[in-house]
């Protein structure tokens, strides 16, 4: 499912320390390596015990969408929707796509990137675990 920034999502100090720049036309700058930086303390911050639960997924950072401004996008089958024939079929991982560009457009400051990267990490996680949008906006994750 895919996930748009919400302006009511918790916020969350920064956890890592990134070099960001503003280009001419006010967008902050970060370079691939940092970005993926920062989804990978995210995914440091998800606890063990969720992340061993989690099956047959990557995560994968690209520039930008194919559509739209997404902020990230879960593609593949819940852990909720797997019946017994998912087993018996070779499948490729589900992804997780966390999307540089629409998160640094959205974004001022580096706490901004910090925390809507994690929430899009979060949220996408949570659509792996077969979370739909409406609980997770109860959640304050939507």
């Amino acid at each position: 499912m895919p996930y748009w920034p919400d302006p009511s999502c918790p916020s969350r100090p920064a956890a890592a320390s990134v070099s960001i720049l503003s280009d001419n036309t006010g967008v902050l700058q970060i370079d691939r390596q940092h970005f993926e930086d920062l989804v990978s303390q995210a995914l440091d911050d998800i606890p063990v015990e969720l992340l061993e639960q989690m099956d047959n997924v990557v995560v994968v950072v690209e520039d930008e969408p194919e559509d739209g401004e997404l902020l990230g996008l879960y593609e593949g089958y819940a852990l909720t929707d797997r019946g017994w024939e998912y087993g018996s079929v070779v499948t490729l991982p589900d992804q997780i796509t966390v999307y540089r560009n629409p998160i640094l457009r959205l974004c001022e400051t580096q706490a901004d990137v910090v925390r809507e990267v994690t929430v899009t990490v979060v949220h996408e996680i949570a659509h792996h675990f077969g979370i739909d949008d409406d609980r997770l906006h109860e959640l304050g994750w939507g």
